[in-house]
């Protein structure tokens, strides 16, 4: 009997595409290198670790605990979406973006003045990034818009559209930080200073949140010491090599990642462009099959 058979050429083709994205990209979902969160405005969940995880001192710190236990201030460097490959906005609902999605962090989400924050000024501003683990990857950090309210949940549209600094992360950092400097724009009273860091050689991204105040007012916000840091390294469920213990939003399909809305300049990574070229090549290989008997 005739037997439909891929023809060797296209064979080829398709498996040297496949093995050079798979040799560049990490497709498994499950698997991070890299982990961090912003010191400088310190983010919510980095400012509730440093008031201690057992002890909080402010009221929304409390909360926090109570609402969803410890565990999300021991793992203060992992808030991420394992399979991103820059589709923020479509994984991200309005609302979540301060716990990237994820039920974990859902308290960070909440829509309240009374966050641990960072006395601002337009201008200049040096950002700090904590890392536990550098790679390589780009860092844009947003501002909401003047008028934005507070207590209402963040939503996208509610983010200027213009970054306030682009950093393009590498594989090592200095005594285990990246700073830049970034340009912050004229404000009043209280914002929140976004952060996506979307991972080059990965789909992985992070996200947080950071609570600013412009003319004064702040509430104290307090970064993690190293030595704190250390002391909650043993209580942390964040392994390098994989994710803590919590659910990872779902990954896209073909149709959903094509036409989600993209109001912000957050594009698609090579990551996820080499994985397409891989993805189209298996199937052009199938498309021209050949009779043989």
């Amino acid at each position: 009997m005739p037997s439909l058979r891929v023809r060797p050429a296209h064979r080829a083709v398709a498996a040297g595409a496949a093995l050079s994205a798979a040799a560049l990209v990490p497709l498994t979902p499950s698997v991070a290198s890299a982990h961090g969160a912003v010191f400088n405005p310190v983010s919510r969940v980095a400012a509730c670790y440093a008031e201690g995880p057992e002890t909080p001192k402010s009221q929304v710190c409390k909360d926090l605990v109570a609402d969803s236990g410890t565990q999300p201030l021991y793992d203060w460097n992992e808030v991420n979406i394992a399979n991103a490959d820059g589709q923020h906005q479509a994984l991200i609902p309005d609302g979540k973006l301060c716990s990237a999605n994820r039920a974990k962090y859902r308290a960070l989400d909440w829509a309240r003045t009374d966050w641990p924050s960072t006395a601002v000024a337009a201008g200049a501003f040096d950002f700090r990034v904590r890392v536990t683990a550098p790679h390589s990857g780009t860092m844009t950090v947003y501002i909401t818009k003047q008028g934005f309210d507070p207590t209402q949940p963040l939503k996208w549209s509610d983010l200027d559209a213009t970054p306030v600094a682009t950093y393009a992360t590498t594989r090592t950092s200095a005594e285990g930080y990246y700073n830049f400097t970034g340009q912050l724009p004229a404000r009043t009273g209280r914002h929140i200073v976004y952060k996506v860091w979307q991972r080059s050689d990965s789909p992985e991204a992070f996200y947080s949140c950071s609570d600013v105040t412009f003319g004064g007012g702040a509430t104290a916000a307090g970064a993690p010491t190293e030595s704190k840091i250390a002391a909650g390294a043993e209580r942390s469920t964040v392994s390098h090599a994989g994710h803590g213990g919590d659910e990872q939003p779902p990954a896209l399909s073909a149709e959903t990642a094509g036409t989600a809305a993209s109001p912000l300049p957050l594009a698609l990574t090579g990551a996820g462009a080499l994985t397409a070229f891989a993805v189209s090549g298996l199937l052009l290989s199938r498309r021209r099959p050949s009779r043989e008997s």
